[in-house]
């Protein structure tokens, strides 16, 4: 086996089951693939892993809780928003879910790859880049009422201490967060999502 040279540049891309390969410094739309980022967000753990339940509780099923809350909250919006909020994690198929108490550790580094990973995952899929104020504000909200959900239900967090840290709980109804709540295999959520992303897409 060959070494590689002490001045070669390291590897910073990941090579995908579709075949492409993503380069994390520089990422190209086009090596971007819908199957890649369901596959691999269906097999990335919420909260490190630690939850309740026979499987883990993927990013995959957290996004389409957080489509849920979304809608919920804001019935009007249209499809375009829709995906957008659907894909608002999709970084993590490649970069993992790391946890906000690490993220404050390591500092900007990792958003500023994440924020390039997400702008070209939007232009894969017909969005804009960068999104609108209205439409981060209602993400973040849903995002934090589907982490009170979790952070109950299935991370071990008593009410007033998930209040303290994630706001009040989200209006769903109880059909719904039973269903998305109850931690699915890996090959559910992935079937689960593809289904939701064509549903938004019409792909």
């Amino acid at each position: 086996m060959t070494r590689p040279d002490k001045f070669e540049k390291p590897r910073a891309w990941q090579r995908m089951l579709s075949g492409r390969r993503l380069d994390l410094l520089d990422p190209s739309p086009l090596d971007i693939e819908i199957e890649d980022i369901a596959h691999g967000l269906a097999r990335v753990a919420r909260w490190n892993g630690q939850t309740k339940g026979p499987h883990i509780y993927s990013v995959a099923q957290h996004v389409l809780l957080v489509e849920s809350i979304s809608r919920r909250m804001a019935p009007n919006v249209d499809r375009t928003w829709r995906l957008a909020v659907l894909l608002h994690d999709a970084p993590e198929y490649v970069i993992g879910d790391m946890i906000s108490p690490f993220k404050a550790v390591i500092g900007g580094a990792y958003k500023a790859v994440e924020a390039r990973l997400l702008a070209a995952i939007h232009i894969r899929f017909g969005l804009p880049p960068l999104q609108p104020p209205d439409l981060v504000k209602l993400t973040k909200a849903a995002d934090r009422g589907a982490a009170f959900l979790e952070a109950t239900r299935l991370a071990g967090f008593a009410e007033e201490e998930a209040r303290r840290f994630f706001g009040t709980p989200p209006d769903l109804d109880p059909a719904s967060a039973e269903r998305l709540l109850a931690p699915w295999t890996a090959g559910e959520a992935e079937r689960k999502f593809l289904t939701r992303f064509r549903a938004l897409s019409g792909n």
